[in-house]
């Protein structure tokens, strides 16, 4: 059993690293290594008869090649945009393939061109190495192995390079498009809208071949060419969300935490809870901090727990009774901007923070409500 260390956040095995970067192959890899090798059993029987169970092991160690080969293809992107000097993480692999992550945003189209098409060539080449391997192995088990590998990563190899996100192929027409446009948001629409073509037209292709009585396909490859279709559309669907979130949040780079803090009264934690929300009121404030005798903030009453406060006990409960502590996360600076505390209150969730000038004094309180509700303004 892997240790805690060896495992991605979302269940993976870790099986190494490439260039520093993890290798993880999640569960349902080992789904499809399993249904592969039910499917291919079979054939493998029909060119080496007499293997008996020895048959599936067969088929599973094929798809150990598949997934090597998958690996390469995916080390490709990662080795790639290392050498252009982007910094890399994991490479996952799992029922439908894998992929490799770029912690950064291409800063060129060139570089993007080049991180998209080593892939797909990485396992055009693989496919070339196995059509020679097929030729030079006149018979058996192993000459139909180096088939069925020089056919699927001609397969994959092909299918990457259509031009639509999330394929390879949407990486380099983004890239081109990018170029010719010198707009990224503009280039990532085109190569995402082209996508979701792609997706509706792999969902039909089981269809289109068998009204066109060309090829019978299977229900278990229907299954899989409706998982791939759904893959495509759900990823390009995701892009096109990024950039339309990435413009609104461009419209928004003018806007300062400053900008949207409530008025706040500041009262001793010891208060009657009753007496705080008097003095708010008489002074129009919109959130209540808890403070020290030297005036140093201690907790941000939460609006959900004094609404759930019924008033016959307000007078009997300290204001500090329905604060939050001021944990290091809840404090932020008055004078960054909105795209700047997105990320603090990512990497922190609550509903209000607390906003502090530089030389430490109450600016106000900043409400998630309050910076939601700008985000759906500037949406408009």
């Amino acid at each position: 059993m892997a240790g805690k260390q060896d495992l991605h956040p979302v269940g993976g095995l870790r099986l190494g690293h490439v260039t520093g970067s993890p290798v993880y192959v999640t569960p349902s890899w080992f789904l499809f290594a399993i249904i592969f090798s039910l499917a291919v059993g079979p054939r493998v029987d029909s060119i080496e008869p007499g293997l008996g169970a020895w048959k599936y092991l067969a088929g599973f160690a094929f798809a150990v090649v598949l997934l090597a080969s998958i690996l390469i293809h995916e080390a490709a992107h990662t080795i790639a945009a290392q050498r252009l000097g982007y910094e890399t993480g994991p490479i996952v692999l799992h029922f439908l393939g894998g992929h490799s992550t770029m912690l950064a945003e291409s800063r060129r189209p060139r570089d993007q061109f080049i991180v998209g098409v080593v892939g797909p060539l990485a396992s055009l080449a693989i496919a070339g190495v196995g059509f020679l391997g097929f030729l030079g192995h006149p018979t058996g088990l192993i000459r139909a192995a180096v088939w069925e590998l020089a056919g699927a990563n001609l397969i994959v190899g092909a299918f990457n390079l259509l031009p639509g996100l999330p394929l390879d192929g949407g990486l380099v027409l983004r890239s081109g498009l990018w170029a010719l446009t010198k707009n990224a948001a503009t280039a990532t629409r085109i190569a995402a809208w082209c996508g979701r073509l792609l997706a509706i037209l792999v969902l039909l292709v089981p269809f289109a071949l068998s009204v066109a009585n060309i090829y019978e396909v299977s229900t278990v490859n229907s299954v899989l060419f409706a998982l791939v279709a759904l893959t495509m559309w759900t990823s390009a669907s995701s892009a096109l969300g990024r950039t339309h979130r990435d413009a609104i949040l461009n419209r928004m780079a003018d806007i300062h935490v400053r900008d949207l803090t409530r008025r706040t009264l500041t009262v001793p934690d010891d208060l009657p809870l009753a007496e705080a929300v008097r003095r708010a009121h008489e002074a129009e404030a919109g959130s209540i901090v808890t403070v020290t005798a030297d005036g140093r903030p201690l907790g941000i009453v939460h609006e959900g727990a004094l609404a759930a406060t019924p008033q016959d006990r307000r007078p009997w409960l300290a204001t500090s009774t329905v604060t939050r502590a001021l944990t290091p996360g809840l404090t932020v600076p008055a004078d960054i901007g909105v795209v700047d505390l997105l990320k603090l209150m990512q990497a922190e969730p609550s509903t209000e923070y607390l906003a502090l000038e530089a030389d430490g004094s109450i600016c106000g309180v900043v409400s998630a409500a309050d910076v939601d509700a700008a985000f759906r303004q500037s949406a408009q």
